[in-house]
């Protein structure tokens, strides 16, 4: 009975005027960052980020939300109809979408995703309640070092499971943790890494670092990008699917969405390694694998279940622990604290309203997406021929205002531009970014908890190690840097002896 009033009460929430059209503009917008190539759901919540400032916290949560779970679906459009993916998440669809396409069955392709897509996210909105009531329950039994070690492992995590060299991922996390540090100290009222500089007392703002590490820094990349884009729209038409269609990807979005489900929980993992591994996972499974690029359904049903599930499970150890899992979380996670609420476990006991009126929003959403998605695909090709050299110049202007906006400095401004210049450097050098955004969130948490931990121990560093959760959790980190390690040393170890048995 308890759950069913948690549900009366989110719904209640969602379902007022304002929040239904919060939920509506999110996924809209989610839909049409994820139809255009070089307009993530990172750029566009980082940019909309200043704009939220003013809003109540549930309504700015359910519009992000809506953006970075609704640009999944618009993914798919792309990557089936110009053999482009909107999303990276999306890149698996274009094997099999984009050759249906070629065989006419565009209108199967796309109605195949958009039911797949609405599956695991109604089934993965489904797993936060199921999941994220007792993982906050657990996660009030923690103490300071506890809290400290979980969020050591979240880090580690991320960096050890990104994409690229482990070993830059943890130089973006250490070097997001100073980033974090920078202005007054709480405690002791002194300025760190300042320089000086009394625009920095207050440290850098998450806006400007988000807007420049991801905004600013992806519109130069992108201009660097040729624009030629051949969109494939014949035979778009008859989006009703077959009855062998339906069966056949029946069986496919239940174990995308199981994959993408245990994945989206995982830190530093996320939609993009759900749809890969969902994919390769049917083609093992399938009784004629030389099918799979050739236009199989089931190569697109995974994989697009697979990227919505991860993005809705996403929210579970963000909204219940205060832990992102993805730079996307992390703004997410930014939001919350820029509008006074403070994740983790007691966000339910505090707020209920906005953690089931979220909830609630998400089953909203994916039912508008559905409607959106299919209707309206002649409308998001369309969208398609529009050059990013006209969408550029706008995202500079709002990155600008909505920085300025936020304290009417213009410091702000030339601060994020200084930014975006160090995140199209990252980019260059192939520094993931996510891990440095992840640092930065949780670098002045871990510094309280640490503190915390240390003033209740009378400064004995054991206490760490005393607390079998603690204990667990930093065993954990240890055992994921090593297994990542060991494969790196045996292929150095490996050349020398050729280089020592070449020069012999």
């Amino acid at each position: 009975m308890e759950i069913i009033d948690h549900f009366v009460l989110g719904f209640g929430v969602a379902l007022s005027l304002q929040n239904l059209a919060y939920c509506f503009l999110g996924v809209l917008l989610g839909t049409l960052i994820g139809v255009l190539p070089g307009v993530g759901p990172l750029v566009t919540i980082s940019m909309l980020l200043p704009m939220t400032f003013g809003l109540p916290p549930v309504s700015a949560v359910i519009m992000l939300s809506g953006i970075y779970y609704g640009a999944q679906y618009g993914g798919s459009t792309t990557a089936i109809l110009v053999n482009l993916p909107g999303e990276t998440s999306s890149a698996v669809t274009c094997l099999d979408g984009y050759q249906m396409a070629r065989r006419g069955r565009a209108g199967a392709a796309l109605a195949i995703a958009a039911l797949s897509s609405f599956v695991a996210g109604c089934i993965g909105t489904l797993l936060i309640v199921a999941l994220g009531v007792p993982l906050a329950g657990w996660a009030l039994r923690f103490g300071a070092e506890d809290y400290f070690a979980l969020m050591v492992l979240g880090l580690v995590a991320a960096s050890v499971l990104s994409h690229g060299d482990m070993v830059k991922a943890l130089a973006m996390v250490v070097l997001g943790l100073l980033i974090g540090l920078v202005g007054t100290d709480v405690n002791s009222g002194a300025e760190r890494y300042t320089f000086g500089l009394p625009e920095l007392a207050d440290g850098i703002g998450f806006t400007v670092l988000a807007v420049g590490i991801f905004a600013i820094s992806e519109v130069v990349l992108n201009l660097e990008q040729k624009e030629a884009r051949e969109v494939f729209t014949r035979n778009v038409g008859g989006l009703m699917p077959r009855w062998e269609d339906l069966k056949a990807s029946f069986l496919p979005t239940l174990r995308g969405t199981a994959i993408g489900s245990f994945f989206g929980i995982l830190p530093g993992t996320g939609p993009s390694i759900s749809s890969f591994s969902s994919y390769m996972l049917e083609k093992k499974l399938a009784k004629d694998p030389s099918r799979f690029g050739q236009g199989a359904i089931e190569g697109v049903a995974a994989p697009e279940a697979a990227n919505n599930a991860a993005a809705q499970t996403a929210f579970i150890p963000t909204l219940t622990l205060g832990i992102p899992g993805s730079a996307t979380m992390a703004l997410i996670l930014g939001a919350l604290i820029m509008n006074g609420v403070q994740p983790g476990p007691s966000v339910m006991a505090r707020n209920p309203e906005l953690f089931w009126g979220v909830i609630a929003s998400m089953f909203i959403g994916n039912a508008l997406l559905v409607a959106l998605n299919l209707p309206l695909v002649g409308l998001w090709v369309r969208l398609l021929s529009i050059p990013y050299r006209w969408l550029f110049p706008a995202i500079v202007m709002f990155c600008a205002l909505g920085n300025y906006s936020l304290n009417n400095s213009a410091i702000d401004v030339y601060l994020c531009a200084a930014i975006g210049v160090l995140g199209y450097v990252l980019a260059k050098l192939k520094c993931p970014p996510a891990p440095l955004v992840l640092g930065y969130v949780l670098g002045p948490m871990m510094e309280e908890n640490v503190r915390r931990a240390l003033l209740l121990s009378e400064g004995d560093l054991s206490i760490f190690v005393r607390s079998p959760i603690s204990l667990t959790f930093l065993a954990l980190s240890l055992l994921l840097l090593i297994s990542m390690a060991l494969p790196a040393i045996r292929r150095g170890k490996a050349r020398v002896d050729q280089e020592e048995a070449g020069a012999t």
